[in-house]
């Protein structure tokens, strides 16, 4: 209708004679009562936002999901309706954004919302936004928690039997290595410190390997957090550490802008060194060429904690967004789509939330959303204070 009746009215409406314009909206208002009893019929919240984030339109479902009135939420901004969430965050041309959020008013829910821009056909500022929402709280509760399990049982079966596979060699490397340092004493001191040199680089190496052996095991392992007091940067530095090699052999530029003053955080140390590795990993695996940037940041409100990694790669496609959380999906030609599976059960099972964002041909962001305070506590009572990560 947009694009062929509409069209054609404005083309020729100073010629429209006063006896057509009662049929002609006649004619419009059955065609958006006919859309608006569509979306009206659908379970999943529909909400349409112009430019500005201003709601245009909302379903009875989206209604129901953030507890208000849908006509009186028409013309008021999506920021003052939905709290928690802020406008300079979301809208962003080009950008499509899928993110998980809790509420608790009207009711306790898991939600998943997902939000697109609706192009201009001069590719300038979008027209407005699409929001579709989710209700994801029994699929959360009940079939992500069976199908989920049954997976994760099976990673970690696999994952025992790789490690055990591995780690024997390693094992046997160690103690060959141990009876080469013995005989390399028996040299004369000149020929023999080149050598332990090398020695030493090569059990440093076996032991790194088995300590990420053992990351990978706590992290698909199904156990419960061992939280304490933790330092979030010293964290992320841990993990860069890990992967220094690879970013040095690819050149990738690693930008840290790190909140010094940042508060400790209550998570399991070892299962938040894994989730770093693995974004960070991702992130730079995303990368075109050998060479690119990747920034982590970490900031603190009075709510959260949130760390960001971002990279300058290519991007997800719109098309892809829905399925990012879905093991085995993946568009490396080597991964196995168990990455951001494990991330996200890692910061759920600490109470907190992942979002991301992405635009194809300027790269990706991942933030992690963790909570200061319990959940019993944290109440939407009101606007967070906004937290620039950019």
């Amino acid at each position: 209708m947009k694009s062929g009746f509409l069209e054609k009215l404005v083309a020729r409406i100073d010629r429209v004679e006063p006896g057509e314009v009662q049929q002609i909206v006649a004619r419009l208002v059955r065609e958006k009562g006919f859309l608006e009893k569509v979306f009206e019929a659908l379970q999943e919240g529909v909400i349409v936002l112009d430019s500005m984030g201003v709601v245009d339109f909302v379903n009875r479902a989206a209604g129901k999901f953030f507890g208000f009135d849908p006509e009186k939420a028409v013309g008021e901004t999506l920021v003052s309706q939905v709290r928690g969430l802020q406008w300079n965050d979301l809208g962003k041309p080009g950008r499509t954004v899928n993110r998980d959020l809790e509420v608790f008013y009207p009711e306790h829910r898991f939600l998943n919302f997902y939000l697109a821009p609706i192009d201009s056909e001069d590719d300038g500022e979008p027209l407005g936004y699409v929001m579709l929402v989710r209700d994801l709280t029994r699929t959360r509760e009940e079939a992500e928690q069976n199908l989920e399990s049954e997976r994760l049982n099976a990673l970690t079966l696999l994952a025992a039997g790789v490690a055990h596979e591995i780690g024997n060699p390693l094992n046997s490397l160690d103690i060959h290595l141990q009876l080469l340092g013995r005989k390399l004493r028996k040299l004369p001191p000149g020929d023999r410190k080149p050598l332990e040199e090398n020695l030493a680089t090569a059990r440093d190496e076996i032991q790194r390997l088995d300590s990420i052996l053992k990351q990978f095991l706590h992290a698909v392992r199904p156990t419960l957090p061992r939280r304490e007091s933790c330092d979030l940067n010293a964290l992320i530095r841990d993990s860069l550490r890990l992967v220094e090699p690879e970013l040095e052999a690819r050149g990738v530029e690693v930008v840290l802008d790190l909140d010094e003053s940042l508060p400790p955080a209550s998570v399991d140390a070892g299962q938040f060194r894994q989730v770093f590795y693995n974004l960070v990993r991702n992130a730079y695996q995303a990368l075109p060429g050998d060479k690119g940037r990747i920034t982590l940041r970490s900031r603190a409100s009075e709510y959260e904690h949130l760390v960001s990694i971002e990279d300058e790669g290519t991007g997800i496609s719109p098309e892809h967004m829905g399925t990012l959380f879905e093991p085995y999906q993946t568009t490396k030609p080597t991964g196995s789509g168990l990455g951001l599976l494990i991330v996200r059960r890692i910061v759920r099972e600490h109470g907190g939330e992942i979002s991301v964002e992405s635009q194809q041909g300027h790269g990706t962001r991942v933030i992690l959303h963790l909570p200061r305070l319990e959940r019993s506590v944290r109440l939407l009572g009101g606007p967070k204070p906004a937290i620039d990560l950019d």
